[in-house]
């Protein structure tokens, strides 16, 4: 595992994920009976007669499963995932039970911070797509990322 400093990273570097994770059914009921308990994240039935037309998991299960396959993608910013904020966060297309989903990161913008120089902020689009390559969620994050070496 390559620690990645503010000093390694520019501007149109794509970070691929290495894994895949499959939404079972359970999960995605389970997630929302404690989280978003909406009909048609519970139910088969009042899904179908939703605008989903079937279950689908929450959008927030959605943002969970993808911070943990963003954690073990090839992206490791040195001091972890920390998120100062999020600008965007989209769900073009619902997640089905059955689903198998992977992420790739690209680094947007890389900026040293004026008032700590230890560190920097990193803008970075986070897409989350299906087995069908069809997107399900794209966000765009700002990241704190340390340098490898304060400037003078």
């Amino acid at each position: 595992m390559t620690l990645l400093y503010l000093e390694d990273l520019e501007p149109g570097q794509r970070f691929p994920g290495t894994t895949r994770i499959r939404i079972e059914e359970s999960r995605v009921t389970a997630f929302a009976a404690e989280f978003d308990p909406q009909p048609f994240h519970l139910d088969e039935r009042s899904a179908r007669a939703s605008i989903f037309r079937g279950l689908a998991a929450s959008g927030w299960h959605t943002a969970a499963v993808t911070m943990r396959l963003l954690v073990d993608s090839e992206f490791k910013p040195a001091g972890g995932i920390v998120g100062a904020g999020v600008d965007e966060l989209r769900w073009p297309r619902p997640v089905r039970p059955g689903d198998e989903l992977r992420v790739e990161s690209e680094v947007l913008e890389v900026r040293p911070s004026k008032s700590r120089p230890e560190q920097g902020l990193v803008k970075v689009c986070t897409t989350t797509f299906n087995q069908d390559d069809e997107v399900v969620q794209t966000s765009v994050s700002n990241l704190v990322v340390l340098r490898r070496t304060k400037p003078a």
